[in-house]
Formats: structure tokens, sequence, C-alpha cells
């Protein structure tokens, strides 16, 4: 259905982003955007399972630890630090806060990062209609809001 699914955050001192990425043939938009927009209400409404959590946290530390490990990952960790005057935070404390993380946090944040009414949605594709479509029946009303 997809050739290629992630997702990603940019993270500032103020805002940021976190996106899903869906890479697919045309005749699989609509339905690729309704299991996309389905999962964000799932874990939106609690619907966390502990062991995909649990998963997702060691996976967040592995590639953590890993980062350490390059000299390139810890100079822009110390230098975005600097200039966002924030606190650099140590190893061990990262990992504690990661594995603080408890599934009915993680849904309330996710029920105020991910409303609905906060999405929004972008295309490349030869097929503007068809792109429009697709999300209009996950999210009524989000095209128009694109077009004022």
């Amino acid at each position: 259905m997809a050739y290629a699914v992630y997702s990603f955050a940019s993270q500032y001192t103020d805002t940021g982003q976190i996106g899903v990425y869906v890479g697919t043939r045309e005749e699989n938009l609509e339905a690729c955007l309704e299991i996309v927009a389905h999962e964000i209400a799932a874990i939106a409404a609690g619907n966390v399972k502990e062991r995909e959590l649990t998963r997702a946290k060691e996976n967040l530390k592995g590639r953590i630890a890993l980062s350490m490990e390059s000299t390139s990952s810890r100079m822009s960790r110390l230098g975005k630090a600097l200039i966002t005057d924030t606190e650099l935070l140590t190893l061990d404390r990262i990992i504690a806060e990661i594995d603080a993380v408890e599934p009915s946090g993680l849904s309330e944040l996710a029920a105020v990062l991910l409303a609905p009414d906060a999405l929004s949605a972008s295309g490349i594709g030869p097929n503007e209609d068809r792109f429009l479509s697709a999300v209009e029946q996950i999210h009524p009303g989000l095209p128009a809001q694109a077009a004022a």
C-alpha cells in the first residue's frame, strides 16, 4: 500500500513539528491517509499499548546512546543547549525522563498536539484535486482552510 512510512519531529525552545510521511501511489492515498488519521486519533484517545510504548522507549534510548558516540552529534547537542539557553541533560537524566513517560501522559499530550484542528497536510504529486479530495475525507474543511 505504501512504499515508505515514517514519522519525524523537529524541536525548538518554543515550538516544533511532528510529522508523518507516507509515500504511496495515487490510488492508495485515501486509504493511507485514513490509516494515519486513525492511528493519530487512537493515540490521542489513550489507546497506547504498554508493549508499544516500551518498545518506543527502548528504541529512543538506544538511538540517543548511539548518537553520543558521534563527535558531531555531541557538539551539535552542546551548541543547541548553548544557543537556546536550555539545560544540558546527562544521558542518565535523559533515560530517566524517557522511562518516566506513562501511557496516560502520552495520550494527554497527544490529544493536545495532535488535535484535529492543529493538523495540516501537504502533498507532492501530479493530481492536486485527488490529494485535496483524500484530505477532505479524513479532515473535512482542511483544504478550504488552506485556500483561504
